[in-house]
């Protein structure tokens, strides 16, 4: 029975500190990538970072206010192309999902939520720019569109799944229509775990750089037309991280910081929908 207790003991404890080695083999890189990016950018963060645009090769100071505009143009026009199709094809499967088109549905979109973002970059350059004949930054948001879709379409189509039929049943028994039974009250009972979902897909799409390479390009100048070529956070982190000039480095890291201080905040407002909609 001694011999039974302690094994089962010693099992228990081998496991904790399994589980804590590998909770400790997660977070302390992460850590240390954060401490990092803080103590390069932290200097290179101030008020002309956030209001004035890269400065001519050989001048110091400038910011990447023109990169973040930009973000925020094609991240906007990504998801008013993306986020329609991801919620209303969730609103399909969660309704009609029994059907080989719904199957098919499914599969393709776990096939492209796995494709990397550099092939969906190539699609957008072939199907938006060479018939454009030019960069821009309608190709870069449709690109950006392409990777939200399948991350809304799939995390949607779950927290739909989640709302008890006992609802749908109710509204349909008072007479309420279909479309609006779908829209009324399984959409909105599933509200929060719907915005968790797109708050995720924004902030994968908010870091991407391969396909905005193949699509908008960059631009170091102000730039608000979209059938033009239009910087982006991101691509000024790359570009200038790449280039000769120190200087250029300082503000690569500090748009580093600013992306990943953003996509945290993202990512921690998802958590909150998320706990929210368990009720945690």
């Amino acid at each position: 029975m001694m011999r039974s207790v302690f094994l089962r003991n010693a099992k228990n404890y081998l496991m904790t500190g399994m589980m804590l080695a590998a909770t400790l083999a997660v977070l302390i890189p992460l850590g240390l990538i954060f401490f990092h990016i803080m103590k390069m950018g932290m200097s290179s963060v101030n008020l002309d970072f956030f209001t004035q645009i890269p400065k001519p090769t050989g001048e110091t100071g400038g910011g990447m206010a023109n990169g973040m505009l930009g973000s925020l143009l094609m991240i906007g026009m990504a998801s008013l192309i993306g986020l329609p199709v991801g919620i209303f094809g969730a609103i399909y499967l969660a309704e009609f999902g029994g059907s080989k088109v719904s199957t098919a549905i499914r599969f393709s979109a776990d096939v492209l939520s796995g494709t990397p973002s550099i092939i969906t970059g190539m699609v957008a350059y072939t199907l938006l720019v060479v018939p454009m004949k030019g960069f821009s930054a309608l190709a870069g948001s449709v690109a950006l569109a392409m990777i939200m879709i399948p991350i809304v379409l799939r995390t949607t189509e779950e927290q739909l799944k989640l709302v008890p039929g006992s609802l749908r049943e109710a509204s349909l028994a008072l007479g309420v229509p279909m479309w609006r039974t779908t829209l009324r009250v399984t959409l909105r009972s599933a509200l929060s775990g719907v915005m968790t979902g797109v708050l995720l897909a924004i902030a994968r799409v908010a870091g991407e750089t391969a396909p905005l390479l193949f699509t908008a390009l960059g631009n170091q100048f102000w730039g608000k037309d979209l059938t033009q070529p239009m910087a982006a956070l991101p691509l000024q982190i790359f570009s200038f991280a790449i280039a000769p000039y120190e200087d250029w480095h300082r503000l690569a890291w500090a748009g580093a910081l600013v992306l990943v201080v953003v996509m945290f905040g993202l990512s921690l407002t998802a958590r909150y929908f998320g706990r929210t909609r368990t009720g945690e």
